[in-house]
């Protein structure tokens, strides 16, 4: 069966081609705009100060939502994890977790992950496909109609693009899902409040400097030599420290942005004091624009073997890195009550879903 495309995969500027094209006048599309962004609206016949011919035309060659929620899981501390169902059937996760400045989102880019780091349940899975721009987009106006029907008149504010995936592996169409959620006529939500991640894909930070954005960027680093960072991510291989500081140094010259170096402790592995001099070391020059997120690992399942850092070695690696002028904070923790990693709840589901259809089968034979 063919599906429509999502109205939600079209800039404001490609949505005023459209409907240019197709015989509408250019205003139509803010007005569009309006009722998709901030009425939110569910059906093009609720867009009532649009002409009926204009809202059949919609309504014959787009959708307006094809994520169905599967699953949401709510933490004591407020986070809410959603597993979406997409209409191939594939499964996603989306995160809204509540901080002080605001109410922020994590949301995927890939269904699956090829990047393959050792101690991610996301990459547990293999990459399935990209996401369009408009199944990102769905991410957060799915998570803002829950809000909606909370009714506290409370708003997504900022944006995190470190769900599953590899976000500059899906470039183009990641950069389709800035433009739009970024748009003022639309959700309206700030550049600077919003942070790409990327596990080190150095040729796209060259691209992702020459796009000028004021969009924050997170680089994944994990290790601070050559040797390590491969043993946890094959990514290295590909785009050694090397090529990746070289990228980095170029962003840094090109937007004067200051850049995130996220580092997951892994017990006994990554954590001691070496590699937080070795870390020091390696951002030494660019100490100015450099801030180290250290993040508790969450332990994913019985087939990864890596543990938590004790809480006196992560505390000695953030007083060494802070003793050698590295600005650096440990993350706060959401959602450790339910399958706070990335890619957990998704897993879960999909090994439930397979355990069905055997138990399916075998009634079937018996």
């Amino acid at each position: 069966m063919m599906t429509k495309p999502s109205i939600f995969g079209l800039t404001i500027e490609q949505l005023t081609a459209w409907l240019v094209e197709h015989g509408q006048k250019k205003f139509r599309a803010t007005q569009v705009w309006d009722w998709l962004y901030k009425k939110r609206v569910i059906n093009f016949s609720d867009m009532v100060n649009i002409n009926k011919d204009c809202r059949q035309l919609l309504e014959a060659h787009f959708s307006i939502h094809t994520l169905t929620e599967a699953v949401k899981q709510e933490s004591k501390d407020g986070t809410i994890k959603f597993l979406f169902k997409l209409q191939d059937g594939n499964l996603i996760e989306t995160v809204l977790m509540r901080h002080h400045y605001g109410l922020s989102v994590c949301v995927t880019t890939q269904v699956g992950c090829n990047i393959g780091c050792t101690f991610c349940a996301s990459g547990i899975l293999r990459k399935n496909r990209d996401l369009t721009g408009a199944e990102i987009v769905e991410q957060i106006m799915n998570v803002q109609k829950h809000l909606d029907e909370v009714g506290q008149g409370e708003r997504v504010s900022h944006i995190v693009i470190m769900g599953i995936g590899e976000p500059f592996d899906n470039f183009t169409n990641m950069m389709t899902f800035l433009r739009v959620v970024n748009d003022q006529k639309g959700l309206s939500i700030g550049a600077r409040h919003i942070t790409v991640s990327t596990s080190g894909l150095a040729h796209k930070i060259y691209e992702f400097a020459d796009e000028n954005l004021q969009v924050n960027l997170a680089i994944s680093l994990h290790a601070p030599n050559d040797e390590l960072r491969t043993q946890i991510m094959k990514i290295n291989r590909a785009f050694p420290l090397e090529k990746l500081m070289q990228a980095v140094d170029y962003y840094l010259k090109k937007t004067n942005r200051r850049i995130t170096f996220e580092y997951i402790l892994l017990k006994d592995v990554n954590d001691h004091k070496e590699e937080a001099l070795q870390l020091a070391k390696l951002l030494g020059s660019i100490r100015h624009l450099a801030y180290v997120n250290l993040i508790p690992y969450n332990p994913v399942n019985e087939h990864i073997q890596y543990e938590r850092s004790e809480q006196e070695a992560i505390q000695a690696f953030y007083e060494t890195l802070k003793g050698q002028g590295i600005n650096c904070g440990v993350r706060l923790e959401h959602g450790t009550d339910i399958d706070a990693a990335c890619g957990q709840l998704r897993s879960k589901q999909i090994k439930k879903e397979r355990v069905r259809k055997v138990k399916r089968a075998d009634t079937a034979l018996a």
